[in-house]
């Protein structure tokens, strides 16, 4: 897809279908990136938001679902409770794309991270036989309690040829929900747990840091509890590795100083051009697509 873009700019592979865009909660980069996924294919879109559908005058997921599926050939859904997409899948008779569900997964964000890891780590190794990881330490900073992109990420790693190791870095109060962490040795993934990331940081291959989600506490005092919990700038980066690459799933707050966007580790935005190309290839899979017309 990535080539495609570059040289093509635009396909036709998906001309004719329409993608619903349904995102009841906030976004830059995953509503965009499936608007350009699908235009790039040659799809056409339709977007709605929670202010401008019936959901404000008290419709349910369901009915919602049901009534866009009408107009569309597969639907992108983001909602703030966890649980939702998958409710909405079930009330659908065409495919639902979970684009982040509240405090729960955000799967096609993990998908994304994986592929700018193994095309941008000199020691991720993928093969006709599965992605290999085991030479590398993933270190996942900052809100795991609330970052449901860690949750899909840490999800999709057991699932690896070989995993990672997976180094979990964050304070008490934001610590990694126990059922992933108890899926994951279940999996056989190497796991690590400490607060203290200058500990952490000099075993780093791979450092993912996150935002604390101010929108998830039910108070502000709470919040300002944990807020800046960890700052990620150049006296910090000396400490790490010369081939580590830094991700973040954006937005960023302050957890990442602006002075870092010029370090070579620094590969956020890349990753989230990655995140288009990656939706390009699902939507092409998932709408059955010839990829061979590429």
């Amino acid at each position: 897809m990535k080539t495609m873009v570059a040289t093509k700019r635009k396909s036709d592979l998906l001309h004719g279908y329409v993608l619903a865009n349904v995102f009841f909660e906030p976004s830059t980069r995953t509503m965009c990136s499936f608007d350009a996924a699908m235009k790039r294919l040659g799809g056409d879109v339709i977007s709605i938001s929670e202010s401008n559908s019936s959901a404000k005058k008290g419709e349910t997921i369901e009915d919602t679902v049901r009534c866009l599926q009408c107009y569309c050939d597969l639907l992108v859904m983001r909602h703030p409770v966890k649980g939702t997409a998958a409710k909405a899948a079930a009330a659908a008779s065409k495919p639902v794309i979970n684009a982040g569900d509240g405090v729960g997964e955000h799967p096609t964000q993990a998908l994304l991270d994986l592929f700018t890891i193994v095309a941008a780590h000199p020691r991720a190794v993928s093969t006709n036989e599965g992605v290999n990881l085991d030479a590398l330490t993933l270190t996942l900073l900052g809100d795991l309690k609330n970052g449901r992109t860690v949750h899909s990420l840490a999800h999709l790693v057991t699932r690896l040829a070989k995993p990672p190791t997976l180094y979990l870095v964050a304070p008490a109060a934001l610590s990694m929900p126990d059922a992933i962490c108890d899926e994951v040795q279940r999996c056989g993934v190497q796991l690590k747990v400490s607060e203290d990331l200058t500990a952490a940081l000099p075993s780093a291959d791979v450092l993912y840091v996150t935002r604390v989600q101010k929108e998830r506490f039910a108070t502000e005092a709470e919040y300002e509890a944990v807020k800046g919990s960890y700052v990620i700038d150049n006296a910090m980066l000396k400490g790490a590795k010369k081939d580590m690459i830094l991700l973040h799933p954006l937005p960023r707050v302050d957890e990442i100083a602006a002075e870092v966007d010029d370090d070579p580790r620094a590969l956020y935005f890349e990753q989230m051009e990655n995140g288009m190309y990656v939706r390009m290839a699902l939507l092409a899979l998932v709408m059955g697509a010839d990829l061979s017309k590429l």
